[in-house]
């Protein structure tokens, strides 16, 4: 087993159930997501395409977050049936947008200082790197749970010792 994996979630948990809450916590800020995109009336931009229209941007929004439920409901089926390889999406996706947040973070951190609104980007940065480290763990935590499962597969049904007791 690689040397830099989890043993646990939170120093109490096991990464299964880590895993699963990670899976869990990603829906339902996809659904609140979802929700505030389509109800609440915000001005929202993207950093390269500027001049699509509101609706287009909506339209964008909401299906990156329906994969997101998609991906995570298919990482939560992988985990309770002991399947790596329903895994590997939300694995790659999350690291994807791992770097996406911190970009983002600190692209509007840097947008608001330069606006003069010295207090917006200090929360938005605080704020926004606390949240970063948060999902960068809970991702951790899955991929380790991931490395795990991966590991137990490819060492195979007649090298596995599931009742031996270990020496001290």
């Amino acid at each position: 087993m690689a040397k830099y994996i989890l043993k646990s979630c939170c120093a109490c948990g096991s990464l299964r159930t880590g895993t699963i809450i990670s899976g869990v916590t990603a829906i339902l800020l996809s659904i609140i997501g979802i929700i505030i995109v389509l109800a609440v009336r915000v001005d929202i931009k993207t950093v390269v395409f500027d001049w699509l229209p509101k609706w287009a941007v909506q339209v964008i929004i909401v299906l990156n977050l329906v994969m997101t439920i998609i991906l995570s409901t298919v990482m939560i089926i992988g985990v309770v049936r002991r399947n790596w390889y329903m895994m590997i999406p939300w694995i790659v996706l999350g690291g994807m947008l791992a770097i996406g947040l911190l970009v983002s973070i600190l692209y509007n951190s840097i947008v608001f200082y330069i606006d003069g609104d010295n207090l917006n980007g200090t929360l938005w940065l605080v704020l926004g790197l606390i949240s970063f480290f948060v999902y960068c763990y809970m991702w951790y935590v899955s991929f380790s749970y991931f490395a795990n499962l991966r590991e137990e597969s490819e060492r195979g049904a007649y090298s596995k010792d599931p009742f031996r007791r270990q020496r001290i």
